[in-house]
């Protein structure tokens, strides 16, 4: 992700992911294996490695405020229109 974002000229430290599930946050930064994680296979820990490199940081965000959303779930107009403008995507009218 790194190297597609510094393709486009975009150089950052750490990638922010932002995330409405505190429990995935908080297992990403506890290495701890706990007894209700270990059916949780290898290739599943590829995000807590990356967030203990330092490569990614892990944000929490408010599920209303959520940009995925918009592809992936149907919503209200207000809620659309506002998304839209968060992610900067508008209409071009010629």
């Amino acid at each position: 992700m790194k190297q597609q974002l510094s393709d486009y000229g975009i150089i950052l430290d750490h990638i922010p992911i932002r995330c409405d599930n505190t429990s995935a946050i908080n297992l990403s930064k506890n290495p701890v294996q706990h007894s209700r994680t270990k059916h949780i296979e290898i290739r599943y820990h590829f995000l807590r490695d990356h967030v203990q490199k330092k490569d990614c940081v892990l944000e929490f965000v408010d599920t209303k405020n959520q940009l995925a959303d918009i592809f992936i779930k149907p919503l209200r107009k207000e809620t659309f229109f506002a998304i839209r403008r968060e992610l900067e995507l508008f209409e071009i009218y010629k």
